[in-house]
Order: structure tokens, then sequence, then C-alpha cells
């Protein structure tokens, strides 16, 4: 490398040019909103092959270049191997083995999973600290990906270096952990690499340890990754608040390319950035320390379906349920979803924690006495299922007991115990035209407001199918959860929302793929009516926000849909630490800098 590529590297940050020199560059205060230019593959300051060798031998991992999972198709659609690799993409463990896939295919005229020149295949902190020191030095733009469950595409970036953390898996439980530099009393925890997933960490806490830790809904999502940094929901949010607020600690990969541990007594700023403030924004987290908690005696699920024989049943329906959830469910015991169908169809998929099936039953009596009075406008078929909470992630009881509830990783090479919930199957390698979300305030369920809700939810459902997910909303939630989710960076919104309501529509298909590709006039006529669905809702919710982890990929008024009130805390913590936006993503804090 000449001098002079030397010392570009060295001040690059500040978006140095080929003539640029130490005096000529701008003051500290306009470098805070100054984003380092990203160098391009044709660019002359691009590393060459020896500079990629070079950042090669100091890994302890493997530097590679992805390939897609579907290039067989890409290159012949009808050949066998093209066969083999569409089956293989319905499996979300094959994807994540896979540098250079995504759990989505994409998002109609947003982004589509792009494959980066370089990837570090990161074994530890040390190799990710290499990558950011690399790309800064070389200007590069950083992609992370762990399991790459991301919606809006965050995990893959143009002429990017990837830093993939999926071989950072190890899990350990802790009797009893002190965050560093702390004095409190020790607490139970488990310590995640940043690769691993869900159905990992709840193995290990929950049916090894007879403990909870709260995590995602899904097993194959990743631990410590956006979910996490997003805010982080799972079914019994309502009982044990988020993920993030969960968070004790986090070893974090600076900017600068420094490894530093954020908790409550050092870097408290970050900490709490990092705890709902959105991941791939403020560094490279490569461990998390989660608080874990007594798990309760029984887990469980309610589901099946309340059809109404006409527009009229089931507008009353909804007025009722609307009123039996705010007086029977708005509490820690339940959460998860139903689904509102344009047919007329309430489609149940609610857990539960802590109830015996009796008791469960039982919260649902009044509703059943209700719907049997009217046999004329109303089947219902729908049942009450509880399990002893330590089974709730082993792959042997699932196996015996329920084997049609989960889908087996069934690779040859595949560890035993691998499994998705089969109800998650749909939507693995989907491609999305639309995809929406709201909170509804619980005062939406109160007094006057519920039977304007309940008419508006009809309404919507008269434009396209959504879904009422109650465990992504606090209000109702534990006086513990709440606590704790209060000193997150996550919408202050949802602490008072009942619900997140989602909605959206996909299909399975490949763009780029001969023969494969969206229909574009099926996506418009689809796409229209979520929005239309979407209009109803949103007004009836002004400024509710949308959850950064499952929302709109073109969402309007981003930085206060997400984060309300704490988006300018956030964008200072964020150009402290970051201040020439090394970490950049769609809509993610700071990200307006570069339009992106």
């Amino acid at each position: 490398m000449t001098y002079l590529r030397t010392l570009c590297a060295a001040i690059a940050i500040a978006g140095c040019g080929a003539t640029a020199s130490p005096a000529t560059s701008p003051p500290a205060a306009a470098l805070a909103a100054t984003p380092m230019v990203w160098c391009r593959p044709a660019e002359p300051c691009w590393p060459s092959s020896q500079d990629w060798q070079q950042l090669a031998s100091h890994l302890h991992g493997k530097l590679e270049q992805p390939r897609s999972p579907i290039e067989a198709c890409q290159h012949d659609a009808a050949s066998t191997a093209c066969t083999a690799a569409q089956r293989a993409v319905t499996n979300p463990y094959f994807l994540e083995d896979q540098l250079g896939a995504t759990q989505s295919a994409g998002w109609l005229d947003a982004w589509l999973p792009v494959l980066s020149p370089y990837a570090i295949v990161a074994q530890d902190a040390g190799d990710v600290a290499a990558g950011v020191r690399f790309a800064v030095a070389h200007r590069l733009r950083i992609a992370i990906k762990a399991t790459g469950h991301d919606y809006l595409g965050r995990s893959s970036a143009p002429d990017s270096l990837l830093i993939w953390t999926h071989a950072m898996r190890e899990v350990s439980v802790l009797d009893a952990f002190v965050p560093q530099g702390c004095t409190t009393p020790p607490v139970p925890a488990v310590r995640v690499g940043a690769g691993t997933r869900w159905l990992e960490a709840y193995q290990a806490v929950t049916v090894e340890h007879h403990r909870y830790v709260q995590g995602g809904g899904c097993t194959s999502v990743g631990a410590a990754g956006g979910f996490l940094q997003g805010g982080g929901f799972g079914s019994w949010s309502k009982k044990y608040g988020t993920a993030a607020a969960g968070l004790l600690e986090a070893e974090v990969v600076t900017a600068n390319g420094d490894t530093i541990i954020a908790n409550a007594c050092q870097h408290a700023d970050l900490w709490w950035a990092l705890r709902g403030g959105g991941g791939g924004t403020f560094g490279v987290v490569t461990k998390a320390t989660l608080m874990t908690q007594p798990l309760p005696t029984t887990f469980g699920s309610l589901s099946g379906k309340i059809y109404a024989k006409s527009d009229d049943a089931f507008r009353e329906l909804l007025v009722r349920f609307v009123a039996f959830y705010r007086d029977r469910l708005n509490n820690e015991h339940w959460g998860e979803s139903v689904n509102v169908d344009p047919g007329n169809v309430l489609e149940l998929s609610l857990a539960f924690q802590g109830l015996s099936e009796t008791e469960a039953e039982a919260v649902w009596q009044p509703l059943r006495a209700w719907l049997a009075e009217h046999p004329d406008r109303y089947t219902v078929d729908f049942s009450v299922h509880a399990l002893p909470a330590e089974k709730m992630w082993s792959y042997d009881f699932f196996h015996t007991y329920a084997a049609n509830a989960i889908v087996a990783d069934d690779r040859p090479e595949a560890p035993r115990g691998h499994f998705w919930w089969a109800g998650d199957a749909e939507q693995v390698y989907i491609y999305w035209f639309a995809y929406r979300s709201r909170w509804l305030p619980i005062e939406l369920f109160e007094g006057d407001n519920a039977p304007k809700l309940a008419a508006a939810l009809f309404e919507a459902s008269r434009h396209s199918w959504f879904s009422l997910h109650f465990n992504e909303g606090l209000a109702g939630a534990s006086e513990d959860a709440l606590r704790r989710s209060r000193d997150t960076a996550t919408n202050p919104a949802v602490l008072h929302a009942a619900a997140l309501l989602l909605t959206g529509k996909a299909r399975h298909v490949l763009p780029g793929v001969a023969g494969h590709e969206p229909d574009r006039a099926v996506a418009a006529a689809e796409i229209a009516t979520v929005d239309a669905a979407m209009a109803v809702i949103r007004a009836i919710t002004p400024d509710a926000g949308s959850y950064v982890n499952e929302t709109d990929y073109f969402e309007p008024d981003w930085q206060r849909s997400f984060w309300g009130d704490n988006y300018q805390r956030l964008l200072q913590i964020k150009r402290a630490y970051d201040p020439h936006d090394v970490f950049a993503c769609h809509h993610c804090v700071g990200s307006e800098v570069r339009g992106l």
C-alpha cells in the first residue's frame, strides 16, 4: 500500500478524497454529521487482493465470498439442481448456514438479498474487530448478519464487507451473574454468542436448567442480534417484558474497532441504546447476557376458529371479542395472536403461562357460553392444551406427543433436536409485496371507544386479513415487566398498547429467476388491499407507532413511529459512538444522513 493510501485510510473516516490531508480535514463539529464515504469495487480505493489476503491472515475464522442459495436456479430454472435448491430454502436452518442467504427472499421495489464481495466468517470478537478496522481503513460499507431474520433486508448490503456471526453460538447458563463494574446482587442469567438461535438458548435455559429467558417465538431467530436490539417480543412478554428489558450486559465491537462491555454501570448510554434502539446501528454485539426467570408450572396454547355465518354476526362477534379481551385476557397470563379474516373468521392462536388447562378453559367460558346460545350465527372449533413448562422446547416431547406442531431439520448433517414451529413454515424464504404494523392503544378497548374499535376492525377486514399480536403490547403486563421495559429505548407507546396489529401479502417466488418472477399486477392488487385496511387502522391510531422489527419498509415518519420521544436521545448516542456512520442500515438511527 502506498503512503498516500495509508494516509487516506487513516483519515478516510472523514470522507477523505484522493488529495485530502489532515490540515484540510473539516472540524470535529462538522465530522459529527459527516458520514464516511463508501468505496465501491470499481474504484481505485477498493482493497487489493493482497489487502484481502492480509485480512484473512489475521482472522481466527475465514474470509469467504458468498454465493446465493438459489444460484442453480439463476443458471437454469429447469434443472434438477434448481428443484433441490427450492426445497432446501424452505428450511430456515439451511438458510442460516449459507453466507449469501436471508430468511426472506426480498421485498418488491424495496430490497433483494445482495451478495457481499467478501464475508468474514467470524469465530470471536477479535474477528469482528478486525473486520471493522479493515472496513474503516478502506472505507467499506459493513453488513452484519447472524441469522438473517430481518423483514427489511438489513442483513445484506451492496458492495459491503459482511460480518457473519453465525458460528458464534456458545451458550452459558450462569447461576450468579454480576455485570462488570457493578456491585449489584448476583442474579441468574444466560450468556449467548452473537449467532445463537433462540431454540439453542431455550433448550439450554428451559429444557436443561428449568429457567426461562425472554426471547422470541420463532425458534430460528437470533438471540443477540436485531431481534434483541430492536426490542424483542415473545409469547409471554406480558409476564416477562421484552428481551431488551432483560439485557444485563453486552460485549460490543464499536466503530473504532474496540471491544467494550456495556451495562448499567459502564457505557450505560450505549447499553440503553442497545435495549430497543435497533440492530446494526451502534456497534456489533458479539455476546449478550440476559436475565433468567423462575419457570412457571405450565405453558399452553388455545387454538382454533370461530366462524360467523353473516357480516352482521361477525360485527357482533368483534364487539364481544374486544370486550372479552379487555376483561379476561389483558393480563400477564395471555399472549400471541388472533387473526381477523375477511371470510368472517376469528382464528385463535393464543398462548398462556402459569395456568392449567382447566383454568385456561374457565377464562373462556363466558365467551363459549354466549357463542353456544347462537348456533344459527356461529360455529366454534377451538381447544386448549397445556404442558409442563420445562418441555416447551423439547424436541423429544413434541416429536412424541405433538409431532404435527413442529417441523424437524431433516438434513443428514443437522444436529439432533433442530426444529421450527409448523405455523412459521409458510414465511421461510417468502417474497414480500407488503408488510405493515401498528400498535393499538389499550384506550381503544375501553368505554365508548370499544365499539368504535370493533367497527374499525370489521371495516379493515373487508379489505385484508390482519393479526392482533397481544404479546407485542405491554398494556396489562406485570408490574415487573413494565418497570424494566420503561427503561428501554423502545417506543414508549408500547407500554400502553394492547396489541400490535400486523398485515401483509407475500408469495413464494424467486425474483431474478426466469419463470419464477413475481407477478406485478397481482402484487399491485394485493398491496392495494393491505393499504386500504391499514388506512382504516391508521385513522383510529394517530401517533400510535410501529414496531421496528416488524414494520413497513416504507414506513412514513419512521423515526417517531419506531422510537417516539426516544429518537433524539438515540441519535446523540449514535453520534457519540459512531460519529462517521460506520454502521448504517435502512431506517436505522441516524440513517437519514445517508438517505437510507
